[in-house]
């Protein structure tokens, strides 16, 4: 299919082709149709699929047919709820680009700046407002947003705001928009209590599924360092100095240990920036900004803040630390190999992160490049080798030489658009 072949607006099209993009993914092609119909709609994609236009694009297209030239009164007729900052700022990029070409004014909202402009553009009057929970009951209680002329709901990364706590303020929310609008509920996994919020909001929901979780992106090459847990730090080093490693995005678990990679990398003189909760928003933004533009080299990042993080054609992932859900290192790692673009996801293992690769095995069923050839290895008399794979005897401690069991990821490399 061709983005010619969905019927969209002129207005859109010309946008969208102005952007290079003419066939879309397998989550566009599935979800737009059924949001032009009306219907409600569950999806469940991965990132780095091109959720964020599947239900932007056929939102625009409705809109722009409601309200079209007019110069009327605005109201707010699209809500997208999303639980992070940076997240909602790519998807307001994403209205922006995709309806440059009508007449449709979207806003973007968020806690940990001031709200005085944020306000000033609400009375303004949007058509189209991407916001996350806490903010938009801030400005609802005092009075400056009204739901009454809602039209499309869009819960975007739902698991995610259910593992920030959000839940509550998504039932807040929903109770505050009139009972026809359209929902879209966007998820990258579908939990009990995902399946129980879409129950509750969506009537009669549509529903599609694409790639699911415990496949790996196929252009992404996978590697696995059995390492000393306390030489983590001079592994990274040493894979960044010796590979020549540019455009890097590193996985901590937590935010006090993606600031500390961050002092050991500058202390060594590589270019090293963290973004996590902790971090104002404008420094996040400058972060992110310095990343894209080349002058950081390495973003260390935790997982809740990395999910506002959209960057095209990133090369490398790095997971300092394994995760202890086998799920969000298929998230993790589909943040390289996008687009057609091919990539490399890089993980360290210590030997009391042992049982979560296993359980990651259990789930993405490939098999992960090992390599065996690098200065820190396992050292012997571990607690935890009962319970830990046995990784293949160091035979070069100079190099970094990529040996052992290849990936079975596929070759195919199709021309996609995000």
């Amino acid at each position: 299919m061709l983005f010619e072949d969905l019927s969209l607006s002129k207005s859109i099209q010309r946008a969208v082709f102005e952007e290079g993009y003419t066939q879309p993914t397998p989550i566009q092609e599935q979800a737009i149709p059924i949001v032009l119909q009306g219907r409600d709609l569950v999806g469940c994609a991965q990132t780095g699929t091109g959720k964020t236009a599947a239900f932007a694009i056929p939102i625009i297209h409705s809109l722009h047919r409601i309200v079209g030239s007019s110069n009327k009164a605005k109201q707010i007729r699209a809500l997208v709820v999303t639980p992070t900052r940076e997240l909602a700022v790519q998807i307001g990029e994403s209205f922006d680009t995709y309806g440059k070409y009508t007449n449709l004014r979207q806003l973007t909202i968020f806690g940990g700046v001031s709200q005085v402009p944020q306000v000033d553009q609400l009375k303004k009057g949007v058509d189209i407002l991407i916001a996350t929970p806490g903010r938009l009951l801030d400005l609802h209680k005092q009075g400056f947003i009204n739901l009454d002329h809602l039209h499309h709901l869009v819960l975007d990364e739902a698991d995610q705001m259910l593992d920030m706590g959000f839940v509550n303020d998504v039932k807040k929310i929903v109770k505050l928009t009139p009972d026809n609008r359209q929902t879209l509920l966007f998820s990258a996994t579908m939990p009990i209590a995902i399946r129980e919020l879409a129950e509750m909001f969506l009537k009669d929901p549509a529903s599609v599924t694409v790639t699911p979780v415990s496949s790996t992106a196929e252009k992404v090459e996978q590697r696995i360092y059995f390492v000393d847990k306390g030489e983590k730090r001079n592994l990274l080093y040493h894979l960044i100095r010796n590979e020549k490693l540019e455009d890097v995005l590193v996985f901590s678990r937590t935010k006090h240990g993606a600031d500390n990679v961050v002092k050991s990398l500058r202390k060594k003189g590589v270019a090293a920036e963290a973004i996590h909760g902790d971090k104002s928003q404008g420094a996040r933004q400058r972060v992110l900004d310095a990343f894209k533009n080349k002058e950081v080299g390495v973003l260390v990042a935790t997982d809740i803040a990395a999910r506002g993080i959209d960057i095209d054609l990133l090369p490398y992932v790095i997971n300092f630390d394994l995760p202890n859900i086998p799920e969000t290192y298929v998230h993790r790692i589909g943040r390289t190999g996008r687009a057609g673009s091919s990539g490399v996801a890089i993980s360290f293992c210590s030997k009391d992160e042992a049982p979560y690769w296993k359980d990651i095995q259990k789930l993405i069923k490939v098999d992960v490049t090992v390599i065996a050839d690098h200065p820190y290895p396992w050292h012997e008399g571990s607690p935890t080798e009962e319970t830990a794979p046995t990784p293949p005897k160091n035979s070069n401690r100079s190099g970094g030489a990529h040996k052992s069991r290849k990936s079975n990821a596929s070759k195919q490399n199709k021309k996609r658009w995000y």
